[in-house]
């Protein structure tokens, strides 16, 4: 679904975001700024853009993995013509069967994938197992507001602008009614701290943003 999708990921995620999920980026790397991380994985990194944006730390390497093909092409492209291709490096990869040793990494991030891992418990047990000591974990992810009117708001815009949208501009049927399916199912706050705290992250804490459209989550190993 996501290589099919590919060549409209990067306009979709702007124009649905209203621009805000690069400012969500942004600040999701900015949690890392006091660790001032060498080398860093950039997990479920599509057209690498949270990679991209991670070089704000200006870190010895970055290495991104994803298992979309056509995703990956896309973000070395960017990568190439931004003249980053020897900071950042993109590998065909799973979330839950990472290629890397124990303790290999100072942090490793994801932007909006988690709820796309097959096995949530299992991609985060990997990100917290290729973590040096004393490294952190950054999860970005969609959240869903509580307060009135803004989850009511919100409620509509995901199940009924973001699909037709989406699907009219991607023309892929399923790819963006699978967003808000994905969104809806996925833990969130304490739930999903409850679970970072299972994978053997240590002070797990949360951030939210843009009146909890999504949220930062962080830990120690």
């Amino acid at each position: 679904m996501f290589d099919a999708i590919a060549h409209r990921y990067d306009l979709l995620n702007h124009m649905l975001s209203g621009g805000a999920d690069l400012y969500w980026r942004r600040k999701a790397v900015a949690s890392l700024r006091d660790l001032r991380p060498r080398r860093i994985l950039d997990v479920a990194t599509g057209t690498a853009d949270f990679a991209i944006a991670a070089l704000r730390l200006k870190p010895d390497e970055v290495i991104g993995v994803d298992i979309a093909e056509n995703m990956l092409a896309i973000g070395r492209a960017k990568i190439q013509r931004m003249g980053a291709g020897e900071v950042i490096h993109l590998r065909t990869g799973e979330a839950e069967h990472l290629e890397f040793g124990d303790n290999a990494f100072d942090a490793a991030m994801v932007a909006f994938g988690a709820r796309n891992f097959e096995h949530l418990h299992q991609g985060l047990r990997e990100m917290q197992r290729v973590l040096r000591p004393g490294g952190r974990i950054v999860v970005l992810e969609f959240s869903r507001p509580t307060a009135f009117p803004l989850r009511q708001l919100y409620l509509f815009y995901f199940r009924r602008i973001l699909p037709l949208l989406g699907r009219s501009i991607s023309k892929d049927r399923d790819a963006y009614t699978y967003l808000p399916d994905t969104v809806m199912k996925f833990p969130q706050g304490e739930e999903f701290l409850a679970i970072l705290k299972e994978a053997g992250i240590r002070s797990p804490r949360q951030h939210r943003l843009t009146f909890g459209i999504v949220t930062i989550y962080t830990g120690e190993k």
